[in-house]
């Protein structure tokens, strides 16, 4: 369009940008800035508002500083690769924005076109040549029209007189005429032409589904990016190597074609995804080509990713003894859906049937009771398998993919340096996207080595201050052909620009052909977008499991170094075994989630690296083994110096303990009970201790890292929650299709939850009835809740009376209700909302009924007085209510606070026969236990029954004590906190934001036993 006029293509980062610009706006040449983000340099204001001003007679713009001539010609043009920007209303009122977004009607056109120009190519060049001479006709028809209307208007008199006039008239009606039966004719030709290319359609469907399922997977991590040229590759390489049909068999020809394809865009991207997410993107695939076709209802899609939006009626629960409280609701939300109407009536008639799938060490695989079975599609017995058995979900998706798509779409996908080479050109970037632990480079070096290019490989680690090395040496590789290896990435953002520009200057027919660039970076969205799209990515990830862990450690010691300890090989050889062990415990754990530890720390092979230097120098110096010193340097400084929860210290110093002790010098000793897990002679060389280690099992039992079974429940749950939320982000902004729109989903849900949740209560009246007393800290406390609940209430009205509004037009949807739009049509409690509220894990449904018992435990102590039992979860801000209390105690007998700390009793009465509050302390309840239960009769912590994650604690009383001398045996000092991920930000006191206190239970175990088990008690769960 621009290209005659001279157009000038800029960008941000260019250094002489400003220059280019300013030469545009003088010289009146056209100039396209390309690439912007969500930010504009100020240096452009003038220039988009066009304030142009005229001094000494000429016309001028100021730009940056200077004040510089400005031409009429000039035209300024500005591009963003951003997939969804969000521009300001101040830049969008600047510039006339233009949508060149990829529409799906408009790729399918495009994709068409590609598919029939291969596969019938004189079909094609046929259609592209009538569409251009019916172009160049309709043109002739127009001229012929503008020539008969100019003649008619400058014609003087009477046109009947006008010969020439009449003539032309004539001529005209001829050439008119011979001109419309050929567009005729080519329109006849067009549309047979159509009727063949329009076999092709399934093609293009097809493709254009599975590009926006690779589009969106920059949603889940922003490293998935990926271009249109590239995809296009992908798919030309599928037609061309897709089976061939028999003559005129087009429907087979179709079919052949979209499964190649489909299954080799699949290998490529999985190429480079984290293993995470390759079952997420196949599931994606799967199930985004299934609601096309119309066999997965839109409402019953959302369910399954997030619940159901409305608190069900209250039935009761008919199988309370392996039903939890959970399933039962999700049972009977499911009754919104027109296929499960009568679900939960059914279910009580066939509790046996459903009971046997609960118990199944394979439920996904078990058929449903009754009429479930046939009247069920295989999506929507994932709905039922979500209430019953939510940890084997993931499961179920495999074999979903597995019966729509194809075995080969749930096995392993290998990817090697040698088919991530393959791809690559002295153009084309070689990306290895890493993940935390992980270093390629000794992989890189072996795979120069065989390519002979070991020589020729320079690398530099990226930081502050190594640009210009690396762009230099960049440069130089590039005339020599040599490969370059920039590590790290993410370390460098400011650099990422400049190297974007390098990138995209290579010349293809200057660059030396052996020329290769090789990049490592975390996941990071500063990474830019086009050296993704053009580059060749794979993803690194550290081995998975504790025997991978132990292979890994062991493949870089060899009998030398086992040998090296003289006299105290023997003991090294144990000893280091032993550290393995715990290396590959700790870095295992995470997978458990605050079961493990409450915050996922990386452990890396340097830990592990300078404890076994360590171990080997002080078995040389010390005649005893200074197991404390061990310990320490291992439990305090290399690995606990990463560790930054007290709680988690406890409990890597119990699990150290286990593993650095004089015991594990026993040949027979055993790391975990059923001996799996143990010693091996000393006499083993290396060869031998690699045997063992490759005997070990691949899929790791919790008792190696003293976990209760129930642990690879609640990893599993962790995993299906993880997949069903990511692929809640991948959720297009579209009706719900078949049901009801969006926009009505998202006003039913808003004034629905508008209906429910109370209004900010009235303070005069409290401060009236609740003074503030020196006596009574508990008014004090009340007060402050208040304020705290109402400033959330406040905010939940006002924000959703201002979404309602916008929904009808009344007012602008901001970008921030926009994004609380969204929430609500998802099921998510709105970030704005979130800001002001509690720390809570539940899905909006569940919240806003919590919110609900929360203002009703607050209302009631208004109207009722002080509660004889109170409700520890409900309080905004607990810790309040714990210091209220002892300020009470201390201020009754006179003493200092600082000298009173906690007693515990847990209560064998029920919550009912409490009807008055203790002289002391105070009694509280609403807490839950994970990784034990209560045993009522032995009143003591004991082992979980299977399958029972979290369980009622029972009424506690809090006892205010001074002088207390904290019992060293009989008790677990178990931490309560907030919600189930436990982790929190760190506060002042060295414990996280998301911790209450810690309260004392009896036990006839030893403490690290629930230590290392993660016993915890939570105020609130995730449903």
């Amino acid at each position: 369009m621009e290209r005659d006029a001279g157009l000038d293509v800029i960008k941000l980062s260019d250094k002489d940008f400003l220059r280019s610009l300013e030469n545009a706006v003088r010289f009146g040449k056209p100039c396209l800035l390309e690439n912007i983000g969500t930010d504009l340099d100020p240096a452009l204001e003038h220039i988009l508002l066009k304030q142009t001003f005229k001094q000494q007679g000429s016309m001028v713009i100021k730009l940056g500083d200077a004040i510089i001539p400005y031409h009429d010609d000039f035209k300024f043009y500005i591009t963003t690769k951003l997939p969804n920007p969000h521009y300001t209303p101040e830049v969008s009122t600047k510039v006339t924005l233009v949508n060149f977004t990829l529409s799906p009607s408009g790729l399918e056109d495009q994709m068409l076109g590609i598919v029939v120009a291969e596969e019938r190519p004189d079909l094609e060049e046929a259609k592209n040549q009538l569409i251009i001479s019916n172009a160049k006709m309709k043109q002739e028809l127009k001229e012929i029209e503008d020539k008969i209307l100019e003649r008619l208007s400058s014609s003087e008199g009477s046109p009947v007189d006008d010969l020439d006039l009449i003539a032309v008239l004539e001529a005209s009606k001829i050439k008119s005429q011979e001109i419309k039966a050929k567009v005729m004719v080519a329109e006849q030709t067009e549309k047979d032409i159509d009727v063949t290319r329009s076999q092709y359609i399934p093609v293009a469907i097809n493709t254009q589904i599975l590009f926006f399922c690779v589009a969106d997977m920059a949603n889940i991590d922003p490293m998935y990016q990926y271009s249109l040229e590239w995809f296009v590759t992908i798919f030309l390489g599928g037609i061309a190597h897709a089976e061939r049909a028999e003559a005129n068999n087009i429907k087979q020809r179709v079919l052949n074609i979209n499964n190649f394809f489909t299954f080799s865009l699949y290998s490529n991207v999985c190429r480079s995804l984290f293993e995470k997410h390759k079952l997420l993107f196949a599931f994606l695939l799967c199930s985004r080509i299934k609601q096309h076709n119309g066999e997965i209802d839109m409402d019953e899609w959302r369910f399954l990713l997030a619940g159901g939006t409305s608190k069900p009626k209250e039935v009761p629960n008919p199988c309370e003894d392996w039903v939890s409280i959970r399933s039962w609701n999700d049972i009977l939300t499911t009754g919104v859906l027109p296929k499960f109407a009568s679900f939960s009536e059914e279910f009580k008639n066939h509790a046996d049937g459903f009971k046997k799938i609960f118990d199944s060490s394979e439920p996904h695989r078990e058929e449903l009771p009754g009429k479930w079975n046939t009247d069920l599609d295989s999506f929507q017995k994932l709905i039922v398998l979500k209430c019953l058995r939510p940890d084997k979900v993931t499961n179920a998706m495999q074999d979903y993919v597995a019966e729509n798509l194809g075995q080969r779409f749930i096995e392993p996908q290998t990817a090697d340096l040698h088919l991530v080479f393959k791809d690559s050109s002295p153009t084309t970037p070689l990306i290895f996207v890493l993940s935390t632990g992980t270093d390629p480079a000794a992989d890189l070096y072996k795979f120069a080595d065989e390519m002979r290019f070991s020589k020729k490989l320079s690398a530099i680690s990226l930081g502050q201050g190594q640009g210009p090395r690396a762009e230099a040496m960049m440069r130089s590789a590039m005339e020599r052909g040599k490969w370059v290896f920039f590590q790290n990435c993410h370390l460098a953002p400011s650099w990422m620009p400049s190297l974007e520009r390098l990138i995209e200057q290579i010349d293809p027919d200057k660059v030396h052909r052996d020329f290769r660039l090789w990049l490592t970076s975390m996941p990071s969205d500063k990474f830019p977008v086009y050296i993704l799209q053009n580059g060749s990515k794979m993803t690194v990830e550290p081995p998975r499991g504790l025997k991978a862990n132990l292979l890994k450690s062991y493949s870089g010691f060899t009998d030398d170094f086992l040998n090296s300890c003289g006299d105290k090989t023997v003991e090294f050889k144990h000893l280091l075994l032993s550290l393995c062990f715990f290396h590959g415990v700790g870095i295992e754990r995470r997978k458990f989630g605050a079961l493990g530890f409450n915050i996922p720390y990386e452990f890396t092979d340097g830990d592990l690296r300078i404890c076994v230097s360590q171990l080997k120098m002080f078995l040389m110096e010390y005649k005893e083994i200074p197991f404390k010193v061990l310990v320490y340097t291992a439990g305090h400084i290399n690995y606990g110096g990463r560790v930054t929860d007290d709680w988690d210290r406890r409990c890597m110093m119990s699990i150290l303990n286990d593993f650095y002790k004089p015991e594990v010098l026993n040949e027979d000793y055993k790391f975990s009970e059923s001996g799996i897990y143990k010693q091996i002679p000393p006499s083993n060389d290396h060869n031998g201790y690699m045997s063992y280690i490759k005997s070990l099992p691949i899929n790791d039992t919790p008792e190696i890292f003293a976990l209760h079974e129930n642990a690879n429940i609640t990893f599993a749950q962790n995993e299906t929650n993880t997949m069903l939320g990511a692929l809640l982000l991948l959720q297009p902004k579209t009706s719900s299709g078949g049901g009801k729109s969006r926009e009505e989903v998202m006003e039913e849900t808003a004034k629905e939850i508008l209906g429910k949740v109370p209004k900010p209560i009235p303070l005069d009246p409290i401060f009236e009835k609740y003074p503030v007393m020196y006596e009574q800290s508990m008014n004090t406390v009340l007060i402050q809740e208040v304020i705290r609940y109402n400033r959330l209430l406040e905010t939940v009205h006002n924000s959703l009376q201002a979404l309602l509004k916008a929904l009808k037009g009344l007012v602008v949807m901001s970008q921030e209700l926009e994004n609380m739009a969204n929430s609500l049509f998802i099921n998510s409690v709105p970030s704005m909302w979130a800001g002001k509220a509690y720390p809570s894990l539940k899905p909006l449904a569940s919240w806003v009924v919590d919110l609900e018992a929360r203002m009703k435990f607050i209302t009631d102590w208004i109207e009722n007085g002080m509660p004889s039992v109170y409700w520890i979860s409900g309080f905004f801000f607990p810790q309040a209510f714990l210091t209220g209390t002892l300020q009470n105690f201390a201020r009754k007998r006179v003493i200092s606070i600082d000298t009173i700390s906690w007693d515990f009793k847990v209560m064998r009465e029920s919550l009912t026969e409490l009807t008055k509050q203790p002289d002391d302390g105070c009694y509280i309840r609403g807490l839950f236990l994970e990784g034990a239960r209560w045993d009522p009769i032995k009143q003591m912590l004991a082992e979980s029954r299977p399958k029972e994650l979290y369980v009622d604690v029972p009424v506690i009383w809090l006892i205010p004590t001074a002088n207390r001398k904290n019992p060293d045996k009989g008790i677990y000092e178990c931490p309560v906190y907030k919600t189930l991920t436990r982790a929190g930000t760190l506060s002042t006191t060295g414990h996280s934001t998301n911790f209450v206190f810690a309260v004392e239970l009896p036990t006839d175990q030893l403490q690290k036993h629930w230590i290392k088990r993660g016993v915890a008690m939570l105020c609130a769960l995730n449903y």
